[in-house]
């Protein structure tokens, strides 16, 4: 992952029934936990936390 992706913020992080879409800001490799990923949301809130909390959004594919 790195700045400028789209990703989905776990419920974990946005206490939201669903993962949440956003673009991340920032990657940084933080060496008493690993990698940790901050991102924006539409809405510009920030969430970050470690990247087992993201995951890459998926582009919706239309087919004719």
């Amino acid at each position: 992952m790195k700045v400028g992706d789209k990703i989905l913020i776990s419920p974990d992080l946005t206490l939201q029934k669903d993962w949440v879409s956003g673009t991340i800001i920032q990657v940084e490799n933080n060496p008493f936990v690993g990698i940790v990923i901050s991102a924006e949301t539409e809405d510009r809130n920030v969430f970050f936390g470690r990247e087992d909390l993201f995951k890459p959004a998926k582009e919706e594919v239309c087919l004719p």
